[in-house]
């Protein structure tokens, strides 16, 4: 369904060029899920909207690489077909639903006018679509809160009328950059529970932006880990989590807070701040911040490298030596 390949956005600052994804090629099969992880300004998100094309024309520019949307590339559609694909075959659920609802119009006319954007229905035909949409997605009594506005919604509540705005035009593939941000862990669960249930419904294509490795534990079919605009490691989900193979990837595991962790014990964190994409270090990216870092790392930018079927990391420690390093800092 998608391809992107080799993928380079650039954003012109006046500090300089930021080279905010530098080489990210990755495959999507209709109804997968893939999950795109990685700190606060690893690339994800502007990954995310390049491959609609939301990313503001200037500052960020495209110098090379293919999005590939079922053999079309996205790159070279002119602004008409951009518009009728949006939505329609690609939709977009955004991290603040707060700020991407109309907070002067009801639910109901937002969540209508998305589906009579792409649909040619007669306004009663929208309204009844409205609320199966409302249904599907879990809001009760959805006939009276079609007369809502966006405030009187949970954060949850607002979070599921994204989704179904997302959904009104049945499209193939689905974004979702950051759609847990802010919520609990119990709306969280509830969240991911109802991407996978309308993912069984209608059998739509998953793209999972998160820092969270925990948020697409469960969701993902493919994890695809980011650092400083390129994919450091890109595996099964099983795989992230029982054969890591890149520091980076254990580093981000090891952070998450365990329930099993006494009291006195320390949270674990990672060393140090993501680089500056602007200047960033020589060799490997992570390097500066890495606990096995060796000389060759501050030479050599290692690209990635097959760690078993269809597991490919970024590093130049094999399997072998990672895990014996990996063995000596949980010892110590």
């Amino acid at each position: 369904m998608l391809e992107v390949k080799d993928l380079h956005v650039h954003l012109e600052t006046p500090a300089g060029l930021v080279k905010a994804v530098d080489g990210v090629s990755f495959r999507l099969e209709a109804g997968q899920t893939i999950g795109i992880v990685g700190e606060s300004g690893s690339g994800k998100s502007v990954l995310a909207h390049s491959l609609t094309m939301l990313n503001p024309e200037p500052p960020a520019t495209y110098p090379k690489g293919e999005i590939l949307f079922q053999g079309e590339n996205i790159l070279t559609m002119d602004k008409r077909r951009l518009r009728s694909m949006r939505g329609k075959e690609i939709a977009m659920i955004f991290q603040d639903p707060m700020s991407s609802l109309n907070p002067v119009f009801k639910i109901g006319k937002q969540l209508m006018e998305a589906i009579q954007t792409h649909q040619k229905l007669s306004k009663k035909e929208a309204q009844q679509k409205a609320i199966e949409l409302l249904t599907d997605v879990g809001i009760p009594d959805p006939e009276r809160r079609m007369q809502s506005y966006p405030h009187q919604f949970s954060g949850g509540m607002r979070q599921r009328v994204l989704i179904a705005i997302a959904l009104a035009a049945r499209p193939k593939l689905l974004i979702a950059d950051e759609p847990t941000t802010a919520l609990d862990v119990t709306i969280q669960a509830q969240i991911i529970e109802l991407l996978k249930s309308i993912q069984q419904k209608y059998g739509t294509a998953i793209i999972m932006i998160t820092h969270d490795l925990g948020v697409v534990a469960n969701l993902a079919d493919r994890i695809l880990v980011m650092y400083a605009g390129k994919i450091v490691e890109s595996a099964s989900t099983a795989d992230i989590f029982y054969k890591t193979a890149m520091p980076y990837t254990w580093s981000l595991l090891r952070s998450i807070p365990r329930l099993d962790a006494g009291a006195s014990e320390r949270l674990l964190h990672i060393e140090g701040q993501p680089p500056n994409l602007i200047d960033p270090p020589q060799g490997c990216n992570f390097h500066p911040r890495c606990p096995f870092a060796r000389d060759a790392c501050l030479q050599e930018d290692p690209p990635l490298g097959e760690r078993g079927s269809g597991h490919l990391a970024a590093c130049i420690l094999s399997q072998t030596e990672f895990e014996k390093e990996k063995k000596g800092v949980l010892l110590s």
